[in-house]
């Protein structure tokens, strides 16, 4: 019997290959975005607390993680600009944190984790603002909680 008259075998193929290739962009789909998150404990350092005030410099609400910028003034009067890690935009959001309440030249304390690299870069568990409204910044789920103090 030829194929014109079995038009179930081209059914068939067409549908095979319809999940054939919805099961490669699947799966190309999830692994373009899967580098983009990462645990704490691959960038940050939980033997090392952060515990820092600045005057912010500049806020990016992005997914996964948003980030914050704000310079710190030395004991030598020299200033370094920080960048902390914080939750995903959403979940700040929930909070009442959004990148409005958080302008430059707003005075800010972030309470922490350093960075392995060594560089004026941290993991932020908190930020407080100068009017003492404090929020929860961070969204990893293996960070450990607020350190009690350091830099």
């Amino acid at each position: 019997m030829s194929d014109s008259r079995r038009p179930h075998h081209k059914i068939r193929a067409l549908a095979s290959t319809a999940l054939a290739a919805s099961a490669l962009l699947a799966l190309l789909s999830f692994s373009a975005s899967a580098p983009a998150h990462h645990a704490f404990s691959a960038e940050f350092d939980a033997d090392k607390p952060l515990d820092i005030a600045g005057t912010v410099t500049k806020a990016k609400w992005v997914n996964p993680h948003s980030w914050l910028y704000f310079d710190v003034k030395g004991p030598d009067g020299a200033v370094t600009n920080w960048g902390v890690e914080f939750g995903a935009p959403f979940s700040l959001q929930q909070q009442g944190l959004t990148k409005a309440v958080l302008p430059p030249g707003t005075q800010v304390r972030i309470k922490g984790y350093r960075s392995k690299n060594g560089g004026p870069f941290g993991y932020a568990v908190t930020v407080t603002l100068a009017d003492g409204r404090t929020f929860k910044t961070g969204g990893a789920q293996d960070s450990p909680a607020a350190p009690a103090g350091g830099q």
